[in-house]
């Protein structure tokens, strides 16, 4: 019996989230570079689980892309799903 597109989606968001899991480990007790609140990597998580694997690595790449030296710092939160408050 195929899978459903749900159960894949739900298993790809495991993964992944795992994978940032290993990363967090492999930084732990290493100052982060982070120039934001929550950390890239809680907001991947944090994306991930809110929006799905698709739409919410889209969200931690361009997250990324804005911790640099040139740009902002602060608090940066993940929106919230549309419909949702």
């Amino acid at each position: 019996m195929p899978r459903k597109i749900g159960e894949s989606r739900n298993l790809l968001s495991k993964f992944m989230i795992f994978a940032i899991h290993v990363y967090q480990k492999f930084r732990e007790g290493k100052p982060s570079p982070c120039r934001f609140m929550p950390s890239c990597s809680e907001y991947a998580v944090e994306a991930i689980e809110v929006h799905g694997p698709v739409h919410g690595s889209l969200l931690a790449v361009k997250r990324i892309a804005r911790c640099n030296p040139f740009g902002s710092s602060g608090i940066d939160l993940v929106p919230p799903r549309k419909g949702q408050v």
